[in-house]
């Protein structure tokens, strides 16, 4: 048995670790082999903590934690998952994952009993990579183009990352995106890159428009993304961009510039022109927008909405 303990905002690494995990199980069993439980409760946790492999070999179980870390768990009941986790099979490994919110700026207290207690054992912390660390998005971007076989000059690579910034997830995506666009040749230009790419800047210029009422522009510019991306990528893009403007505006009177763009992980200079940008635009209204869509992204995930895509679009222009 091996037990994990995994937090962070890049969910693109922590899914990649996950997998490695994976690949140890029976392809032909994984359906039995391998359960994701959210935030169970106390007896169900103790339950899965002792479950016992059936006749298909090795199995693997990862427990999204995050909502323990803002709870009292008595310590009768953190002497229960110690005991619990010292006697388990020995063919039954454990992710415990605290999966937090990109841009939150936060991470799981370490002072909490159960912090201490998981990181006893394979503690790793996922981040996110500070768009200022521009070597290693580059690295990772010339990693992921090695596994796709595509040839990518510097420039390919500046102007990717100049127009997805550093969310791994979305540079994976484009990548994917780019090895189709490119083949038989495989090799991606500047211009593919331009031509094909979300930007940044694109969603900027949407949801610049969109908080300043301009709702004829926001469409038009919404659909120019929508020829680009799907729906649920521009609206977990759109919440991204949501949360930081929501910080720079909450706390643009009590830190600087620099601190500002700590926290929110953008670059110094972009932080100084979005604050110009939002300057005639509430904190209210973020936060309402944001509230929106995370409603209309909680509708379409639970299979609550029949038109989902009909569904996003309302919620950005109703």
């Amino acid at each position: 048995m091996a037990v994990y303990f995994f937090y962070g905002e890049e969910d693109f690494n922590i899914e990649v670790e996950i997998d490695k995990l994976k690949s140890s199980l029976d392809k032909n069993y994984l359906d039995m082999s391998f359960k994701v439980y959210d935030n169970p409760s106390f007896p169900d946790l103790i339950s899965i903590l002792r479950t016992q492999p059936m006749m298909f070999g090795k199995m693997l179980v990862v427990i999204k934690c995050l909502d323990y870390f803002s709870k009292t768990i008595e310590d009768k009941e953190i002497k229960e998952i110690s005991a619990a986790l010292e006697n388990n099979n020995d063919m039954l490994d454990i992710v415990f994952l605290a999966q937090l919110p990109r841009d939150g700026g936060k991470k799981p207290d370490s002072r909490k009993k159960l912090f201490k207690l998981l990181s006893k054992y394979n503690v790793k912390e996922f981040p996110t990579i500070p768009t200022y660390k521009t070597a290693e998005l580059e690295a990772f971007v010339k990693k992921q183009a090695q596994k796709r076989k595509l040839k990518m000059p510097q420039e390919a690579i500046n102007a990717l990352l100049f127009q997805v910034g550093n969310n791994l997830r979305q540079l994976d995506n484009e990548l994917e995106k780019l090895e189709i666009i490119s083949y038989p040749k495989l090799l991606v230009t500047e211009a593919m890159v331009k031509e094909n790419c979300i930007s940044n800047e694109d969603l900027f210029v949407f949801a610049d428009y969109l908080v300043s009422g301009k709702k004829d522009k926001a469409l038009k510019e919404y659909r120019k993304l929508s020829e680009k991306k799907h729906y649920l990528e521009i609206l977990a893009a759109t919440q991204t961009m949501l949360r930081q403007w929501i910080t720079l505006k909450a706390k643009s009177s009590k830190l600087s510039n620099f601190e500002l763009a700590k926290a929110t992980g953008m670059h110094e200079y972009r932080v100084k022109l979005t604050l110009q940008k939002l300057k005639n635009t509430t904190l209210k209204e973020l936060v309402k927008l944001k509230e929106n869509l995370t409603e209309a992204e909680y509708n379409i995930k639970a299979g609550l909405s029949q038109f989902p895509e009909e569904d996003i679009e309302n919620t950005f222009f109703k």
